[in-house]
């Protein structure tokens, strides 16, 4: 049975200024004028975008200024489909980390690293960057580093992660990285797969007020590595007079280490000059219900792409000062790091982002300036949770934007952000995927911002909600694809030499078109999108398809409820029912009560259809490390499978809670 499409409600909560002068509308004039065409607003560019892609990206490289030593000879071919990963922009040579570095006003910070529970905030000048990735690449090429060879970091965010990383690319090796939080199962079922020959890790990490050691952990992960030349240890959390490293095999300090590149005089930056798909970062799927899938991108097309994201959907310029709260170990640190690129300064926070207190990243935003913060919805959920007017406590005169992604926001976020943070502020919440490095749709400072809405798809990317015959559809719940080739897709998985798995996880379910594995609707009326889960967590009783995050923007409006989890379970003869589990809130009670409650706001928002057949109580939801929720791993308990990769969970403790459940025997 197909609903009808529901007439989507829109709500302006943010407008555009008319007076503005944006690189969007720059942009759009350029074009406008260099093709000959009329683009009244951003749906017309849009749509040229999409239509004209091969002409939209050697525009956009045009207007970027990428700095490169020899120039394409072709853009695409363009009767190759996305699902042919066909090469982009041929013949050209150039090097990503020479592009982020190339800002010549040498005082400008370009890095602010800030640490939990410390009054210190380290700065970081272009000109000091540039001659420390020197350093770094100096003694790395010293150990024998070549192009091609991976260059790991298990690293909290830092200054040594940006440092270490630009000079592994500026020599043309492969970066990948992990954060502390990973424990040793979760990091060498990612890094084993790779062979890395240089580790940089840390000796301690703080995080939530404690001290966390790391050197046992780095000691276990080493001995799983075989190909490991050298681990460099960088004393993070105390001095290294008080650090034994002598258990590590191949270990050194980063001092000692980084002397190993001086010679008589300070070492030159040399930029190797790699074709546009070198690959620049190794990246991993979350490893929920398998081994993590290694996805290479490309140097080039990881740089071109975050350049459109920043500068023409962020309007992005030197002048900005931008901070994005995440680890070294979610795509959202590359993509913050690529903002060097436009000349904007970059604030790298690691810890905590509730302490000492839960204001910690407003306190900062006012310290330095930020401009645009970014952050996981939750926690925009946590702060409305605890009550925190920052709009009252704080000035936030700088910030501009707001950027939300991990998942879905929420409505009732949008009402809190403008009605208790900054109600003139740009809400982004942008969406993609690790698959892309980067996002499918966005935010944009040329249109309104309507509640519960991703504000449009992103240029040059050609995605549609498509139903299971593969046909589009508006205004009603769909598959995420994308239907043109897009630089950013990974040029291939590490260790899948036939392409299998690579066509296994994009191109099965629609052949030649990329299934992202994401639920969504697209507003025919505005152009802006709902998300409304991941497709493996879609559910489908009765014949009612639709996605959990839309029973969860219901339920979490309850203020008894403080978290939940929704997931099928099958019979026997594939008959599917819904099971909806809830996190009580401190000093609520689980009751009939509530659970009738919650029956009739999903019938009346929803239909009878989409009401749960169980609601439970849990004490627990499991989450990956990079804080997303995992229906796909309870619903295996609930089936009676066992879950293998519990090194990819923050808290694989809560998996046990779903194991054999009275209520759920016997269906």
């Amino acid at each position: 049975m197909s609903r009808e499409p529901e007439i989507m409600e829109s709500q302006v909560m943010w407008e555009p200024d008319t007076k503005r002068n944006t690189h969007m509308d720059r942009f759009r004039a350029a074009v406008a004028s260099s093709c000959g065409l009329r683009l009244a607003n951003y749906d017309d560019l849009y749509q040229w975008s999409v239509e004209s892609f091969s002409d939209f990206w050697a525009e956009f490289w045009k207007y970027s200024n990428i700095i490169c030593s020899r120039l394409y000879d072709e853009v695409i071919d363009t009767s190759k489909s996305i699902a042919d990963v066909p090469e982009w922009f041929k013949g050209s040579r150039l090097n990503y980390a020479e592009n982020l570095l190339k800002h010549k006003d040498n005082d400008k910070i370009a890095l602010y690293a800030a640490k939990e529970g410390k009054e210190e905030i380290l700065k970081v000048t272009f000109e000091e960057l540039r001659q420390a990735v020197a350093l770094y690449a100096a003694a790395m090429r010293k150990m024998g580093v070549k192009v091609g060879d991976r260059v790991v970091g298990y690293l909290p965010n830092s200054i040594h992660a940006v440092e270490a990383m630009l000079a592994a690319a500026s020599i043309g090796a492969i970066w990948s990285s992990t954060s502390p939080d990973f424990g040793i199962n979760g990091v060498l079922d990612r890094f084993s797969q790779i062979q890395p020959k240089l580790i940089f890790s840390v000796e301690a990490v703080i995080y939530n007020g404690k001290e966390h050691n790391h050197l046992e952990k780095l000691l276990s992960v080493v001995k799983g590595l075989p190909d490991i030349k050298k681990v460099v240890v960088i004393p993070y959390v105390s001095s290294r007079e008080t650090i034994d490293i002598s258990k590590i095999p191949n270990s050194v300090f980063l001092e000692d280490f980084l002397a190993t590149g001086k010679g008589d005089q300070a070492p030159q930056l040399e930029f190797e000059q790699l074709p546009f798909s070198h690959p620049l970062f190794i990246m991993y799927s979350s490893g929920t219900t398998g081994a993590p899938k290694c996805m290479v991108h490309s140097a080039g097309g990881t740089l071109i792409q975050h350049l459109k994201e920043h500068i023409l959907h962020g309007n992005m310029t030197s002048n900005d000062i931008i901070m994005y709260y995440t680890t070294t170990g979610w795509m959202m640190w590359n993509w913050l790091v690529t903002a060097l690129a436009t000349g904007a300064s970059v604030v790298l926070y690691d810890g905590s982002p509730l302490i000492p207190s839960p204001n910690v990243l407003w306190d900062l935003t006012d310290r330095l300036g930020i401009t645009i913060l970014g952050t996981g919805a939750k926690w925009l959920a946590v702060l409305e949770e605890k009550n925190l007017k920052p709009c009252e406590t704080h000035n936030l005169q700088t910030l501009h934007t707001i950027l939300s992604t991990g998942s879905p926001l929420k409505s009732q976020s949008y009402e809190y952000v403008y009605k208790h943070i900054k109600s003139s502020v740009l809400l982004g919440s942008i969406s993609g995927g690790t698959d892309i490095i980067s996002c499918f749709m966005g935010q944009n400072v040329t249109i309104p911002v309507y509640k519960g809405e991703i504000q449009a798809r992103n240029l040059g990317m050609a995605v549609e909600a498509w139903n299971d015959e593969g046909k589009p559809v508006w205004g009603e719940s769909g598959e995420l694809v994308c239907t043109k080739p897009i630089p950013c897709q990974p040029t291939h998985f590490w260790n899948d030499e036939n392409g299998s798995k690579y066509r296994k996880a994009y191109f099965s379910k629609f052949p030649g078109v990329w299934a992202h594995g994401d639920y969504c609707k697209i507003n025919p009326k505005t152009g802006g999108i709902v998300m409304l889960g991941r497709s493996d967590g879609t559910l489908n009783p009765n014949g009612v398809r639709f996605g959990s995050s839309e029973i969860y923007n219901i339920v979490e409006a309850f203020e008894e409820v403080s978290d939940s989890l929704c997931v099928p379970q099958y019979n026997k003869d594939g008959e599917e029912r819904v099971i909806l589990f809830l996190k009580m809130a401190l000093n609520h009670v689980f009751s009939e009560d509530l659970v009738k409650r919650i029956r009739d706001a999903i019938r009346i928002a929803l239909s009878a259809r989409h009401v749960p057949s169980l609601i439970l109580e849990t004490k627990g939801i499991p989450y990956t490390i990079n804080g997303k929720k995992v229906e796909v791993a309870v619903k295996q308990i609930i089936a009676g499978k066992e879950v293998e990769q519990r090194g990819a969970f923050s808290n694989p403790e809560t998996l046990d809670l779903y194991q054999n459940i009275p209520e759920l025997q016997n269906f």
